[in-house]
């Protein structure tokens, strides 16, 4: 469903904009307005403003089309972000989606991309100063950052035509990137067929999903009109990106007050968290750490993201296809590795809202900061414990409730006195639910043909028997039989 959210407003973000590009002027060349809107009249703006403000006031429907492709693409960014979220928490990047998690992924860093570019159009103050940190971390690149600002923005910033290279990228590279990688996507899943939940009769070989035609095909087209809906009732009622309110950008009246849309904010409080300081001089440059260890972090992070399907493979030695999907509870470690993944960006995001938390809740901005660094560093580490415990605890009782029913309450005594609680059988379709996922084993360390264990293999071992710890396997046939026969 998450997938055809992210498809279906998609399409909604195509017919919007190209409604949109029939009146917008990428252009940076300065001209006074005298639109309809009165407070802004005689205002000095750039062409790229009047013309966002012409949409606005002037174009019957302009403003509610707006209104219409910025939700569609704030839709857009989350649907494919929780979509990527249940794919990682119920394991459907296995073995043979390993790539098709990789290009979902690229999808979502284009989305973000395309995003970017779309709210840098409008030149105001919001979109100058989102541009401006882009410009601060180009420039922190030692001896080429000054070289590739001035090839982005074209001069010296704010350049003399970085609105119409941005407008270049969002109506004509990116969506076509997006298009080709929607495409390979859904030609993976037609191939691939959709995972599916576990149930009676269904095994890792016999998963096939409802054809296209005609089941499918009705099933998507109205939820097509769902999302289209639900989209164009939120775009009539919440507003979003007043760019009236802001102005045309100029460097002067910077507010604290500014924030960039929520899916680049990891970005801007990654930034926010650095201690001051981190600069040193060497070989003739100046090496701003606080913009380079930021980036490489949030690099870092992407990189293990993207690769995360085939980190796990390696570590489990698990070649095998899966079809049916892990409930969360029954792959603990891989649950607690994506709480803490969670946790990490969690913090970022909240970061580039550490002014407003000081001003609306009146504390001091480097109280918040210095909880949020905390944060940043023992959150993770503390969501890790945590989620494991929950899962762990979550099996102990799945494996109890297997063998044993669940508790009624009832208390009788036997006839030698003693007191016991009945418990109610549980059918045998919760039954195959409780047991019938796979348990895996850490790899064994065996030497090689040389009779050595290399360093690569004890390693490969540790971080098996770290990624299976405390496991806790499911009861055998044998056990719940047994478990029948004396009377549970």
């Amino acid at each position: 469903m998450l997938g055809e959210v992210a498809l279906y407003s998609f399409i909604v973000i195509l017919l919007s904009g190209t409604f949109l590009t029939l009146f917008f002027q990428a252009t940076m060349i300065e001209t006074v307005y005298n639109g309809p809107y009165t407070p802004m009249k005689g205002i000095e703006m750039s062409g790229a403003m009047a013309s966002t403000l012409d949409i606005s006031f002037s174009v019957r429907g302009g403003l509610l089309m707006r209104q219409v492709h910025h939700w569609a693409a704030l839709l857009f960014v989350a649907s494919i972000g929780l979509h990527m979220l249940r794919i990682f928490f119920t394991g459907a990047f296995r073995k043979p989606r390993e790539l098709n998690w990789v290009i979902g992924f690229v999808l979502f860093i284009l989305a973000m991309a395309e995003g970017f570019t779309g709210y840098s159009l409008p030149d105001d103050v919001l979109s100058g100063n989102g541009l401006r940190i882009i410009d601060g971390i180009i420039k922190a690149i030692p001896v080429i950052g000054t070289f590739l600002s001035f090839f982005f923005f074209g001069g010296e910033f704010p350049g003399t035509d970085i609105v119409g290279r941005l407008y270049m990228l969002h109506i004509m590279v990116l969506p076509a990137l997006v298009i080709l990688f929607v495409a390979l996507h859904l030609a993976f899943v037609v191939i691939h067929k959709h995972t599916q939940y576990p149930g009676p009769g269904k095994t890792q070989q016999n998963v096939v999903g409802f054809p296209v035609l005609p089941v499918y095909a009705a099933k998507a087209g109205g939820f097509f009109f769902i999302v289209f809906g639900v989209i164009m009732l939120i775009s009539s009622f919440v507003g979003i990106n007043a760019i009236w309110a802001y102005g045309p950008y100029d460097p002067s009246p910077v507010s604290a007050g500014t924030q960039p849309d929520w899916y680049i904010g990891f970005a801007d409080g990654a930034l926010r968290l650095v201690p001051p300081g981190w600069e040193t001089e060497g070989f003739g440059y100046t090496w701003s750490w606080n913009m380079l260890i930021p980036v490489a972090v949030m690099g870092l992070f992407i990189v293990l993201v993207a690769i995360y399907p085939f980190i796990e493979a390696w570590v489990t030695g698990d070649k095998r296809e899966h079809h049916i999907l892990d409930r969360p509870r029954n792959a603990p470690t891989r649950t607690a590795i994506g709480a803490a993944g969670v946790t990490f960006y969690a913090v970022m995001w909240a970061a580039a809202s550490s002014d407003l938390m000081a001003t609306h809740f009146q504390l001091s901005i480097e109280g918040v900061i210095h909880s949020l660094q905390f944060l940043l560093i023992f959150g993770p580490i503390i969501a890790y414990w945590l989620t494991k415990r929950i899962c762990l605890g979550l099996q102990k009782k799945d494996r109890s409730i297997a063998l044993h029913g669940y508790e009624s309450g009832r208390i009788v005594r036997l006839q030698g006195g003693e007191f016991v609680e009945v418990h109610k059988p549980v059918s045998e379709y919760e039954r195959w639910e409780l047991v019938s996922y796979h348990d895996y084993e850490p790899l064994m360390l065996r030497p090689n043909s040389n009779g050595r264990i290399p360093f690569s293999r004890r390693l490969r071992a540790g971080f098996s028997r770290w990624f299976f710890q405390d496991r806790v396997v499911p009861p055998s046939q044998a056990e719940i039989e047994q478990a029948k026969h004396e009377g549970h």
